[in-house]
């Protein structure tokens, strides 16, 4: 951005008083009188106490928020599991009775066999599809990654319906199955699948584009073959991308209860028994101690995930060649092949709600009708549901976006000098990648037994529309911040100093300098923020009231209810609303970008 400090009507007098007199002026005219002072560039300075204050406030104030909103509600889930349903103290006699309980270990297997299992197929499948995106020349890669993106519009229920209309006890290949049912481990399986595909192959994505080009002309130049070389320099360097891969697919897979509470049957897993104890039985303590029980896990696999990821940024070498793969007719036809099949798999389940949805009365009358969209005469929550999920998605994607782009500014753009301020931003950025490790059905129940409680001040937030914008952009904060801090750490420090040496306020540059550059990280947080509010089931189902329920929970009540050909119907909306709000804010990016960003254009000469 240009700085035109000529323009500044104070600076532009007093050159044209400095200017000399001309030499054809008569010997005896007056000597003008000397010049005032010319101001310094830009605003004057405020003093350095406001800025410092301002710091601390702001970062203080993130922190507090993080505290109250994430801290606290897991704390108090760690208190509600070590007392009993009259709140007298039990330390851990709540946890050892669940655990001793009879059938408790072998519903812990059931939930691991199912968070191994579907590791092991979805891993292995986005890793393929990723390496056709990325490491051949396959024919029509967007339109492929696309479809591979497309479970993330949906909420995790929708594959647990559609695997019903296809395999269930009147499904359309019921004949095909050989009398097995989908309503069990396989259905789970299956249906986490498709919910977590997309998680894994974003990440695999990234790991396999970082791929160093020198290291793949080595290894022809040493006569090593595509599989040897896949062996020995494809796979180790995408190692910590695979883990990574690996703890999202097994942690969304253990805590999530969309597809076991449409599909599970009687194979009981613990996601589900936390949910039927809160909201079934009401039985808070069991709900605490098993959310306790699902964050060890997400808490372990985070932590080995965070140290990896420390040992691949100390590999990374700035000297690194991109990668450009050769022409390979058998290989991209294989690879053509295998990414049909994915892509074929997620648009039959998807295909399969939709069209479910305006059949008139399944399986007996197929023909063609908007009965399921009818949502005001049947229970689940109406188009009311619909509204408040735009409502919901629309100030999460808003306060949200604001938020992370400030706290992300404030750690990483304002230098701490002071004491308090540097133990802010530490408390601030351990706070801030918390929520990664937190799965959505344990932070709900840390609302109930926070925001729920008679002591609590806050207490009136409970049930309300703006608890529901914080909890969910606290659930999704980790993965917007990460986002920002990117953003903002590949912008030259050169900004920062060249601002502070022409006096103008931090601020001004943020607003002015800052944000205009980041602006494609910034919409592509507003998106995110937003889809994820449209799809989100596990952390608010507790915390919503009759006037501010939800449409993935409406689909939750409505399969509840029976209401199956309905709740096909609600997927269906969530996702049109979800793909076209995705479509705006992608052409407003286009739009947005090309105005505040037209140095990025070539220069022609």
């Amino acid at each position: 951005m240009r700085y035109a400090p000529t323009l500044d009507p104070a600076v532009t007098n007093a050159r044209t008083m400095a200017q000399p007199a001309p030499i054809s002026a008569p010997a005896t005219q007056p000597v003008p009188a000397a010049a005032a002072p010319v101001p310094a560039l830009g605003r004057r300075p405020l003093p350095g106490w406001i800025g410092a204050l301002g710091l601390t406030l702001g970062q203080g104030g993130l922190a507090l928020g993080l505290l109250v909103f994430l801290a606290l509600p897991l704390a108090a889930i760690l208190v509600k599991s070590v007392t009993d349903s009259d709140g007298g103290w039990a330390g851990l006699a709540v946890i050892a009775g669940i655990i001793g309980a009879d059938g408790f270990l072998a519903m812990v297997g059931r939930s691991l066999a199912v968070g191994v299992v579907t590791t092991m197929l979805v891993v292995p499948c986005a890793y393929g599809f990723a390496y056709g995106l990325t490491r051949t020349r396959l024919a029509g890669k967007g339109l492929l990654r696309t479809i591979a993106l497309l479970p993330l519009l949906a909420p995790s229920l929708l594959p647990g319906i559609a695997l019903v209309y296809l395999l269930g006890n009147q499904g359309l290949l019921k004949g095909l199955t050989g009398g097995a049912t989908i309503y069990g481990f396989w259905g789970i399986v299956v249906g986490e699948a498709f919910y977590t595909f997309p998680h894994a192959l974003m990440i695999l994505l990234t790991g396999l584009a970082l791929a160093d080009g020198r290291l793949f002309d080595a290894a022809r130049a040493m006569g090593a073959g595509p599989w040897r070389t896949f062996l020995t320099v494809t796979l180790p360097g995408t190692r910590y991308a695979v883990f990574s891969a690996c703890c999202v697919v097994f942690t969304l897979t253990v805590t999530d209860f969309g597809v076991p509470k449409v599909v599970g049957g009687d194979y009981n897993v613990l996601a589900m028994e936390a949910y039927k104890a809160v909201v079934g039985q009401q039985n808070f303590p069991k709900g605490a101690a098993i959310g306790i029980l699902l964050l060890l896990p997400a808490l372990l696999t985070f932590v080995l995930d965070r140290r990896l990821r420390a040992r691949q940024g100390a590999q990374m070498s700035g000297r690194a060649q991109p990668y450009a793969p050769g022409v390979n007719g058998r290989r991209d036809a294989a690879f053509l092949a295998l990414a049909t099949v994915m892509a074929a798999f997620l648009l039959l389940i998807i295909g399969v709600a939709v069209w479910a949805s305006f059949v008139k009365m399944w399986p007996y009358n197929l023909s063609m009708s908007l009965r399921s969209y009818d949502f005001d005469n049947m229970d689940g929550g109406g188009w009311l549901a619909w509204r408040n999920s735009l409502q919901l998605a629309f100030c999460t994607a808003l306060v949200g976006t604001v938020v992370v782009f400030a706290g992300a500014w404030m750690m990483e753009k304002v230098p701490a000098r002071a004491g308090m301020a540097r133990g802010l931003r530490g408390m601030a950025g351990m706070l801030a990648l918390m929520p990664m490790a937190v799965p959505g059905l344990v932070l709900g129940l840390g609302y109930i037994f926070f925001f729920n409680s008679p002591v609590n001040p806050l207490n009136v937030l409970y049930g309300t529309m703006p608890l529901l914008v914080l909890c969910t952009v606290v659930h999704f904060y980790t993965s917007a911040h990460l986002t920002a801090c990117t953003a903002l750490n590949a912008l030259d420090p050169e900004f920062e100093a060249a601002s502070a040496s022409l006096k103008v306020p931090r601020i001004t540059t943020f607003l002015r300098v800052t944000l205009p550059m980041c602006l494609p990280a910034a919409l592509d947080v507003a998106r995110y923020l937003f889809v994820s509010a449209m799809t989100t089931v596990s952390a608010v189902v507790f915390l919503y009231s009759p006037s501010t329920v939800l449409a993935a929970v409406a689909v939750l009540n409505m399969d509840d209810a029976g209401f199956i050909g309905p709740a096909a119907a609600m997927c269906t909306v969530i996702m049109a609303s979800s793909a076209v709000a995705a479509l705006a804010l992608h052409l407003a990016s286009r739009a947005l970008v090309a105005r505040s960003q037209a140095w990025r254009r070539p220069v022609a000469r």
